[in-house]
């Protein structure tokens, strides 16, 4: 046991005073405050590392789900001429190494209506062949059909919740109106069609599968009048690269296309759920800081008990800074166990969530997520190393930023008015 008389005496002071020594009513009781001030900064670790892991398994289950239905990257013809020569334009978009797939697409705005009821949507030509290397569409409970999008068919597969707000089903016929209409000597009247419903899909996100309608490309050009797709709908290798791909391909296509990712479809959703995110990491690190601040009142009572233990260290011959490091490091050993032990809850719980809600759910008899009312009924989440380390380096921060007065009033007292009434 030779390494203990190597642990300089500042460190081996500071662990004993975090144990409150010998056992009176007074030390107990400092104890007893040192101890709430630890739990309370490992319960708030905890709640952030949760919340924030939560919070990222929800942006990640409707981006998912979003892009089941909008693409990576999508490129837009300026003008029919570009999108001439389709096939060697997929050739060259693929040749990317980040393209996965291409596929070409025509988007419209157009109006559904059986009988008085009419909705708007919006209308997507797509083609089925390529579809799948672009998309994630999740057939409602039917098999290849998108495959029944034939050419010249004029049919349509709607998103199920408009299928169900308008009454139809597979095999119903229905009528696609056009606001570009053609011009007759009474004015210009809306082209009408007549499609039938072949089937529904739904992709889990209410924004799509309430106003989308899908037709084969070569159907939707001539419903619409078009010479070409409007463009190319493209998916990549990493999701997280659309920004540095999206610019790539608007440098190498030139002025004759537009480039556009899917941060940028979706621009104000992410940039509203990073600053919730931002404004429930401050919120919550208050938590933290009011936990940590509470190590002033258990250092100011400590050095209040220990003054006459600091006087005789003093007569000793030990040093303010020597004095001073006692205490830093008393507050630092219950903000470093605290921290841990928050971080150990808060990835105990982040991890099983999923089995905790659950068990939650069934003793109190709730559901916290209602399939009606929220887009995902589980509660998801995503610890990110991102945010872990930023929890716990602030989280020591402050409790060592709580130690330094007290620690510097300790070593400002006075040995001989310190053992004046000892």
């Amino acid at each position: 046991m030779s390494w203990i008389k190597n642990i300089p005496y500042e460190l081996a002071l500071g662990w004993r005073y975090t144990r409150a020594g010998r056992a009176t009513r007074r030390n107990g009781f400092i104890s007893f405050i040192s101890g709430v001030s630890m739990m309370g900064i490992g319960l708030g670790v905890a709640a952030l590392i949760i919340v924030l892991s939560v919070m990222n398994g929800f942006q990640k289950e409707v981006r998912d789900r979003m892009l089941g239905v909008v693409s990576h990257i999508e490129v837009y013809a300026v003008d029919a001429a570009a999108v001439a020569d389709m096939p060697a334009l997929l050739k060259r978009l693929k040749a990317h190494p980040q393209v996965l797939g291409a596929a070409p697409f025509v988007t419209a705005q157009a109006l559904l209506a059986r009988g008085e009821d009419m909705k708007g949507v919006l209308v997507r030509g797509i083609d089925p062949a390529l579809e799948p290397e672009v998309s994630d569409l999740s057939i409602d409970t039917q098999v290849g059909v998108l495959q029944r999008l034939l050419p010249g068919e004029f049919s349509l597969v709607l998103g199920r919740d408009l299928a169900n707000n308008m009454g139809l089903q597979s095999g119903d016929p229905v009528t696609l109106v056009s606001p570009s209409g053609q011009v007759t000597p009474a004015g210009v009247v809306p082209r009408m069609k007549q499609m039938g419903v072949v089937g529904t899909f739904s992709s889990g996100h209410y924004e799509y599968d309430s106003a989308l309608a899908l037709m084969h490309v070569e159907d939707a050009v001539r419903m619409f009048r078009l010479e070409g797709p409007s463009g190319v709908r493209l998916k990549l290798r990493d999701l997280h690269q659309a920004r540095e791909v999206a610019r790539d391909l608007q440098l190498d296509l030139g002025p004759g296309f537009f480039v556009r990712d899917w941060t940028q479809q979706n621009k104000t959703w992410f940039a509203a759920v990073q600053v919730e995110k931002r404004m429930m990491f401050i919120i919550l690190t208050l938590i933290v800081a009011v936990a940590a601040f509470n190590l002033v009142s258990t250092l100011v009572m400590t050095v209040t008990d220990k003054r006459a233990d600091i006087a005789i260290l003093r007569t000793l011959g030990a040093s303010p800074r020597s004095i001073m490091g006692i205490f830093v490091v008393q507050g630092a050993t219950v903000g470093v166990i605290g921290t841990m032990s928050g971080l150990l809850l808060g990835l105990l719980v982040a991890f099983n969530i999923d089995v905790i809600v659950p068990a939650l759910e069934t003793l109190f008899n709730a559901s916290f997520l209602p399939r009606d009312i929220y887009l995902i009924s589980r509660m998801p989440s995503e610890p990110l190393a991102s945010d872990i380390w930023p929890v716990a380096i602030i989280s020591l921060v402050l409790a060592f930023v709580a130690t330094l007065y007290p620690s510097w009033r300790a070593s400002q007292v006075n040995p001989a008015e310190a053992l004046r009434y000892e």
